[in-house]
């Protein structure tokens, strides 16, 4: 079957940048800003006179700040220490700016403004803490240039005029708060759009994620419809040769054997094929008033007789009766499946527990355990992904097919083991038909 093409490149969502590639993209920035407003400060400002000394202090500043960017651009290069060079140029944004405020009319400035550039910054590369760490750092300079100058820690550039500076607390505490407040403000919608922003990303991948599975189920679909008819045709003619076959008398007990094996082949095909086309075109659950209890013994006693029943025991255990409402085909389907895939990493005289009970809350727990090698840690997360498995003979449906099952009536289902594995569906309150616990079995 011929694939769908792809979409071209331009209608592909791009590649979110990694944490290194946003450093770089604001540290190109940070130059860019620095360059723009050294020349506003040399052609306005200073009006073009280069040979004061807030020209000297703009042009040392500057050239600080470029002196530091080819620092941290050599170190975003190696791709180490990230986060340490992200807020080592906040540090050295909030002092380059400070400078640039301290030539430029001290607490009244109109380069505070520069602080709320890097706040932005901070959001963009670290999230709301880069944000508010921005703010502290931009808030602790501008609170010390202002009182530096009001001392006389700091003089007044001499080249400046003094009373465009206000030496005062009286004066500079409205100035000073209001642009506090203003930085305080800035910092906070950074920061909470970053977060919105990232959440907002972190769903889309989640979107897409789904959609390319959709997409894959969608032309499995396509590919189970049309195989599931041609393979069961002949499994079933194989199905029914074989049973005709095991009761010839003229059969030795190898042959026998032999045609076990081929039974249990051919109904391993067919439970793959069934798998396939419920994963590939699920359908909404019918709900029913069902004893998920006689259910379950149903499944346990089937799995007793199919397979490896002979040397992997299965034993049913719990309520005699629990009335849920649900989909009965549909949560045979998750038994079996459960229990087949217990039985499959059982070994040898080992024992799969089949259990309905009561849970906390009202809920019901229905468990399959088995004493299996269990599962890798690494591995626990992908178990329920279509075609993913631990197993060289697995496939990787059974258990995506339970999950979506599970999921499609509203329950959960958890894991749990390390030596051993026990999947535990958990029916809600709400889709029990009786609160009251039936008697167990002895």
């Amino acid at each position: 079957m011929p694939s769908e093409p792809r979409p071209p490149a331009s209608q592909r969502a791009a590649p979110e940048l990694g944490f290194g590639g946003r450093l770089a993209w604001l540290l190109a920035l940070r130059i860019g800003v620095m360059t723009l407003f050294l020349g506003f400060v040399t052609l306005v400002y200073l009006r073009g006179a280069t040979g004061g000394f807030s020209s000297l202090m703009a042009f040392s500043t500057v050239a600080a700040g470029y002196a530091t960017a080819g620092i941290y651009a050599a170190i975003l290069r190696t791709r180490r220490g990230l986060r340490t060079v992200a807020y080592a140029q906040l540090l050295t944004d909030q002092l380059t700016w400070t400078a640039i405020v301290y030539t430029t009319g001290g607490v009244t400035s109109g380069a505070i403004s520069l602080y709320g550039l890097t706040c932005i910054a901070g959001a963009v590369a670290l999230g709301r803490r880069g944000a508010f760490v921005a703010l502290a750092l931009g808030l602790a300079s501008y609170a010390g240039l202002t009182a530096a100058l009001i001392l006389g820690a700091l003089p007044v550039p001499p080249d400046q005029v003094a009373d465009f500076y206000v030496l005062t607390w009286s004066g500079a505490a409205y100035p000073m708060l209001a642009n506090s407040l203003g930085l305080a403000l800035v910092a906070s919608m950074a920061g909470w759009l970053a977060h919105r922003l990232r959440v907002a990303g972190g769903d889309l991948a989640l979107a897409e994620a789904r959609a390319e599975e959709a997409e894959r189920l969608a032309g499995l679909g396509r590919l189970a419809a049309g195989l599931a008819h041609e393979i069961r045709n002949p499994l079933g003619g194989i199905a029914g040769s074989i049973e005709l076959l095991r009761t010839s008398p003229g059969l030795s007990e190898e042959d026998r054997k032999l045609c076990e094996i081929i039974q249990r082949e051919a109904d391993r095909l067919n439970d793959l094929v069934g798998d396939m086309v419920e994963l590939a075109r699920p359908r909404a659950p019918h709900l029913q008033d069902i004893d998920v209890a006689e259910l379950a013994t149903d499944v346990v006693v089937l799995a007793g007789r199919s397979g490896r029943g002979g040397d992997v025991r299965v034993r049913y255990e719990g309520e005699r009766s629990a009335r849920i409402r649900a989909d009965p085909a549909q949560v045979r389907q998750v038994l079996w499946n459960l229990v087949r895939n217990a039985v499959q990493a059982s070994t040898a005289g080992d024992e799969v527990r089949v259990r309905v009970a009561a849970a906390p809350e009202g809920e019901l727990a229905i468990e399959v355990s088995d004493r299996g090698v269990g599962i890798p840690p690494e591995a626990r997360e992908k178990i329920f992904d279509a075609f993913f498995t631990t197993r060289s003979h697995g496939t990787g449906v059974g258990l995506a097919v339970v999950k979506r099952i599970v999921e499609g009536h509203g329950w959960r289902i958890e894991v749990e083991g390390v030596e051993g594995v026990t999947f535990r569906v958990v029916v809600p309150r709400e889709a029990r038909l009786t609160s009251e616990r039936p008697a167990a079995l002895a």
